[in-house]
């Protein structure tokens, strides 16, 4: 027994000498994109998850190759039938609005709550680009914040390049809407405006996602444990802070939380919906700026928003 306790003892402590040794293993922790679920799907072959789905391959910066899934309105498989790769990307410019889902971490595109989203999105008239960041996948390169970055400022310019004045929104999910209100502020700094987010399960910075993790809970009482974490998050340039860029952007916004979220909290959904509203002072500010909450009897936690009934007409 003592040995056991002896071993318990040493791997608890180890955890922060580990950490401070080795930063990038938080890193590894936030992305998990080594965990490439589901690994029975080929993601060349969108079609055994996906009606009317055709999987390509963007190259955001020289070595770096990102797979992207692009999934067609319902309305329009009947003319899909037999058409190639090009003909999905015309199709781009019917102005019906494309939705870039940006999805959170741990696995694929190919994940069973990413699919019934994308089916929801496509039956209610939506193009819907799904994208695996570098490093997630069947992408290559290793993924960082300013490549995540890079990979959705890639793809949207790609989309509005193609869209013919169609609208072209961003919808991130949990890590994913760190990765859309970077890009957003990107984009507004280059001088116009991304059309409309949607935020789903949105945190208000990461290093505040990490401290409430359930790892973390373990260690926040030690005496400069959570100061560590916030040092190793600035030294792996990760911040993904959707509380300061919210504070900038003024396009259409729509929070989605589950009040029962396991993962981030609902509260942090709450935070980022008034600091929006504050930041977009207009009289209509209430219109450009709305949040949808799920009362927790839905059970719909962090992932199964896809779930809830009203989810097409909300959007």
């Amino acid at each position: 027994m003592k040995k056991v306790l002896s071993f318990l003892l040493t791997a608890y402590v180890s955890v922060p000498v580990l950490l401070y040794l080795f930063p990038w293993i938080l890193s590894y922790a936030i992305f998990s994109h080594l965990l490439r679920f589901p690994y029975s799907v080929d993601l060349r072959r969108p079609q055994d998850v996906l009606n009317h789905t055709c999987n390509f391959y963007l190259s955001p910066e020289e070595g770096v190759s990102v797979g992207v899934w692009h999934t067609l309105p319902a309305s329009q498989w009947e003319a899909a039938a037999g058409r190639d790769l090009d003909w999905y990307q015309e199709a781009l410019g019917d102005g019906r609005p494309v939705i870039i889902y940006l999805h959170g971490n741990v696995g694929t595109r190919a994940i069973s709550h990413r699919v019934e989203l994308v089916k929801i999105l496509s039956a209610a008239g939506y193009h819907v680009l799904s994208l695996d960041y570098r490093g997630f996948g069947d992408s290559s390169g290793e993924p960082s914040e300013a490549g995540l970055t890079n990979d959705a400022l890639y793809l949207h310019h790609w989309a509005k390049t193609r869209s013919r004045g169609s609208l072209v929104c961003l919808w991130g999910h949990s890590l994913g809407s760190g990765v859309a209100t970077n890009a957003a502020v990107k984009i507004q700094e280059q001088g116009s405006a991304v059309d409309a987010l949607v935020l789903e399960a949105p945190y208000t910075r990461i290093g505040e996602a990490v401290a409430n993790s359930r790892l973390a809970k373990l260690y926040m009482f030690l005496p400069g444990f959570e100061s560590l974490l916030w040092n190793i998050l600035e030294r792996i340039n990760v911040s993904f802070s959707n509380d300061k860029n919210l504070e900038t952007l003024s396009s259409p916004l729509l929070i989605l939380h589950a009040e029962d979220d396991n993962v981030v909290p609902f509260h942090m959904g709450q935070k980022l919906y008034q600091i929006s509203l504050r930041a977009q002072r207009e009289p209509e500010a209430g219109d450009r700026v709305q949040m949808v909450s799920y009362g927790a009897n839905l059970g719909l936690s962090h992932s199964h928003i896809s779930s809830a009934p009203d989810l097409a007409d909300v959007v």
